[in-house]
């Protein structure tokens, strides 16, 4: 009975202290340790979800628009510059110390020098989506190139393969996992990016209606908008999960027979 409670607790650790401290902030909310004008409560934050759903829901199409978008140009140009890259070395060592110099620039600087370029509409979230979500797939990707099986490559090497037929039957399936290592990153980047993009210039979207709360002074709100665009991004990232799964079982049974589930 004590070990089964043990292995319990160790395979809910994360749920069992995420719920311990929002049981936690509630009771400091409610005894008034926590000021409600500047932390509510999570009941309030539930409740003002639940009321402020329409405008919420409105907002966040708008959100969702740009960050697919981004994502799917993001998505493109990663595979089409890892190829590339792949295939014309010196490219490669000209073009990656300049994606590694892209990532040390804040978002938050990038966005209002783009919104000036490109107005107040969705397109300078989009071009800020592509740029955050650009290096982690094609670091992603050209991992799982340096990863393809080398004895697999010899031989079709030694068949009188050429590159592109080398890249289309080995290296391309075998960076699948680590691609799909890389969007679960992209995916939640995406989100951010646009509401970030949203903060400095928009009209609609979940960034501009939470400057919106926070100006009428209505935290609850405000947190409400927090913890939609945390579930929207875990969401996403689960559904990255669940079509890694599908599409690469044997990494996952693998992890399997290492934890002894099998």
């Amino acid at each position: 009975m004590k070990i089964k409670l043990q292995n319990i607790a160790t395979k809910y650790a994360s749920w069992i202290l995420g719920l311990g401290l929002l049981l936690l902030w509630e009771v400091a909310a409610r005894v008034g340790w926590l000021p409600e004008f500047i932390i509510p409560a999570p009941s309030d934050v539930l409740i003002a979800l639940w009321q402020d759903r329409e405008n919420l829901w409105m907002n966040s199409r708008v959100t969702l628009i740009q960050a697919f978008i981004g994502l799917a140009i993001g998505i493109f140009l990663a595979f089409f510059l890892a190829i590339i890259m792949d295939v014309i070395p010196w490219l490669n060592r000209a073009l990656y110390p300049m994606l590694v110099v892209t990532q040390t620039i804040p978002t938050v600087a990038i966005a209002p020098i783009l919104v000036l370029w490109l107005g107040y509409d969705m397109t300078p979230k989009i071009v800020l989506v592509i740029l955050t979500t650009l290096f982690p797939i094609i670091i992603s990707i050209l991992n799982g190139f340096a990863n393809a099986d080398k004895d697999a490559i010899q031989l079709l090497q030694l068949m009188g393969a050429n590159r592109w037929q080398i890249l289309r039957h080995v290296k391309l399936p075998s960076s699948m996992s680590f691609f799909l290592s890389g969007l679960k990153v992209s995916v939640s980047y995406a989100f951010v990016s646009s509401v970030v993009a949203e903060w400095l210039g928009g009209f609609e979207g979940l960034g501009v209606y939470m400057i919106q709360t926070k100006r009428a002074f209505s935290y609850d709100k405000m947190f409400a908008v927090i913890v939609l665009i945390s579930l929207l991004s875990l969401f996403f990232m689960g559904v990255v999960s669940y079509i890694e799964k599908y599409l690469t079982p044997w990494r996952f049974n693998q992890k399997k027979k290492i934890r002894g589930e099998e």
